[in-house]
C-alpha cells in the first residue's frame, strides 16, 4: 500500500488563501481532496514548471508546490499571472 501524501501549507499560501473569493477557495479545498487521495486526477492538470509543480484550481487559479517523496509542500496559490513569476527563474 502507498504512503498517504502529506500536505504542507506555507505561510504565504495560507495568506494568500484568505484574500481569494469564496468560491475560488472552495474549488481549492476540492483539489486538495483530489490532491491527497488521487495526484493524477485529471482536474488537476499538474505538471512541472522549473522547479516547482503546479496544479489547477480551475481555469483562472493555479497553485505551485514542491513535491519530496509522499510529502506536497504548497507554496502560493493565486490566479495565472502568478506562472510568470515561475516561468521567469
Amino acid at each position: 500500500m502507498a504512503e498517504p501524501i502529506i500536505l504542507v501549507l506555507t505561510e504565504e499560501l495560507k495568506k494568500r488563501y484568505q484574500e481569494l473569493p469564496a468560491p475560488i477557495q472552495k474549488k481549492f479545498q476540492k483539489q486538495l481532496r483530489f490532491l491527497q487521495t488521487d495526484p493524477k486526477h485529471p482536474s488537476l492538470r499538474i505538471h512541472r514548471l522549473n522547479d516547482e509543480w503546479e496544479f489547477y484550481v480551475d481555469i483562472h487559479y493555479r497553485c505551485f508546490f514542491h513535491q519530496d517523496g509522499n510529502t506536497y509542500t504548497l507554496l502560493t496559490i493565486g490566479g495565472h499571472r502568478i506562472v510568470d513569476r515561475y516561468k521567469c527563474k
